[in-house]
């Protein structure tokens, strides 16, 4: 059973920056699908960015494409979201996922954090 913390949401004026941070535990797959997804009430849960565990090539949404970036801390077993120029249309409820595959279909991620709230202010 794989168990997923998120942190690090916040509000931010449009032009910001956050951090997420998603602590990984229970684990034992090397090449596991890591990746943030994001919804808004009312709308489908999109997929912004993932990777595989131990990779470091990564699948960017391309509305967030050049502001934001995955990345890992395999000793930490965390993975980050780093959102750069942060727009209103971003926010959202940010979760981690994790899975076997890097598909777009939320339903192939068993594994889900509780979510971290990004509110981006114009």
């Amino acid at each position: 059973q794989v168990q997923l913390v998120e942190s690090g949401g916040g509000s931010v004026q449009a032009g910001g920056s956050l951090r997420l941070s998603c602590a990984a535990s229970g684990y034992t797959d090397s090449n596991l699908c890591m990746a943030w997804w994001r919804q808004v009430p009312g709308q489908e849960r999109t997929r912004v960015a993932a990777t595989y565990t131990g990779d470091t090539s990564a699948d960017i949404h391309n509305s967030v494409k050049g502001r934001f970036t995955i990345s890992q801390d395999n000793a930490k077993n965390t993975i980050y979201l780093q959102m750069n120029s942060l727009k209103p249309e971003d926010t959202a409820m940010y979760q981690c996922a994790a899975g076997p595959l890097c598909a777009r279909d939320a339903g192939n991620f068993p594994f889900w954090g509780q979510g971290t709230q990004v509110t981006v202010s114009s």
